[in-house]
Formats: C-alpha cells, structure tokens, sequence
C-alpha cells in the first residue's frame, strides 16, 4: 500500500482552500469530486477543470502520481467558462 500524499485543492469558485491526504494512485476526477463537496460548490463536477503547475490536468482519469503530482502540491480547481460580469 503506497503511502498518502498531502496536497492543497483551492476552488476559485469560493476561493476556499482545503487540504487532503490521498493515496498516490487516487484520480484527479475523484480529488475534484472531494474539493467541490468540501467546499459546497455547486455545479456537476464535469462543468469544472483542475489545473496543476499552471496548466490543465485534461486527463482525470489519471492518477495523482502519473499526473506529476508531488507531496504538498498545490492544485486548482475552476469553471471551464467562466459567468460573464457586468
């Protein structure tokens, strides 16, 4: 059994920040999933991307480890478009 990664999610929709302790081999679709719960944003999880170092994680299906993902990263979780203001 591989150890637990700690890692920051922060969901810009509500600007909070939460923290989390995955295994390695967790997926970033999952990860989404426990952010936006924890943060009570609405909205399906589909409608949300995940951005890692900068860039989008396009595939969630893969795990935290083979995304490049390393002990104490930071992640950021998004609307895939944004609500126009005025």
């Amino acid at each position: 059994m591989s150890a637990a990664i700690p890692v920051r999610v922060t969901v810009l929709e509500s600007w909070d920040e939460v923290s989390f302790a995955p295994s390695p081999e967790t997926a970033i679709h999952e990860l989404k999933r426990l952010a936006l719960r924890a943060t009570r944003t609405k909205g399906a999880p589909e409608d949300f991307l995940v951005k890692y170092l900068g860039a989008e994680l396009s595939d969630e299906s893969a795990s935290l480890v083979a995304s490049g993902v390393v002990p104490h990263g930071a992640l950021i979780v998004l609307r895939r478009r944004r609500a126009p203001t005025r």
